[in-house]
């Protein structure tokens, strides 16, 4: 399979694309706000609307809270396109939405992922998503609770072919009646994904069913 990490387009059914974290390497989003590559310690994200509600950007098994600036966009990958698959589905999931750290002065996305069968424990979709990851390296999992909702967690890293580098890659999963939810942060290098973590852990402070 096609690592996500190095997805540039999906193939996709509808008006969707899937720019990878890669495509914006060349210059920082001209938004006019500074950069925030200090890293996130001691940070939190200033809220910025939610994703997830039908009627959102991302009609989703849940809902959670979006950084300010952060843009959700609806991701439909073409089940008929091999490439699409390819690009789109990993571990029994499939990417249904991303959203888009460059108007906030950073360059990255948080991706929820989804899948249609219940039954899996968040680890073992965890896993899954994992062992369908390319390069997948220093590889940590942990239990914990996103909201009210038990969860899984795994921090890793993986190789940027783009900078012969590794970086910082991580993602938590919940079960829902409609199936497994993955929400993973990439990062254009791991400087960019520490610097966006206040968003992820955002998101994972305030999802919640429905």
């Amino acid at each position: 399979m096609v690592p996500a990490a190095l997805l540039a387009t999906l193939v996709l059914a509808g008006c969707s694309s899937a720019s990878q974290d890669a495509g914006a390497v060349a210059e920082k989003p001209g938004s006019g706000k500074p950069s925030q590559k200090t890293g996130a310690a001691g940070k939190t994200a200033v809220e910025g609307g939610t994703v997830g509600s039908r009627g959102s950007a991302c009609p989703l098994p849940v809902t959670f809270d979006l950084a300010a600036s952060w843009k959700p966009k609806a991701v439909h990958v073409d089940p008929d396109s091999e490439l699409g698959a390819a690009l789109g589905v990993q571990g029994g999931v499939t990417m249904v939405c991303e959203i888009d750290a460059k108007p906030a002065g950073n360059i990255g996305y948080l991706r929820v992922w989804q899948g249609e069968k219940p039954g899996r424990t968040p680890r073992q979709v965890l896993e899954a998503f994992i062992a369908d990851e390319d390069s997948a390296e220093k590889v940590t999992y942990g239990e914990t609770r996103v909201g009210d909702l038990a969860a899984a967690e795994v921090g890793y890293t993986v190789r940027s072919k783009l900078l012969d580098e590794l970086k910082k890659q991580r993602a938590f999963a919940v079960a829902t009646p409609d199936g497994p939810v993955v929400v993973h942060l990439g990062g254009m290098d791991s400087e960019e994904h520490e610097a966006m973590l206040p968003a992820y852990e955002l998101a994972k402070k305030s999802l919640r069913l429905g």
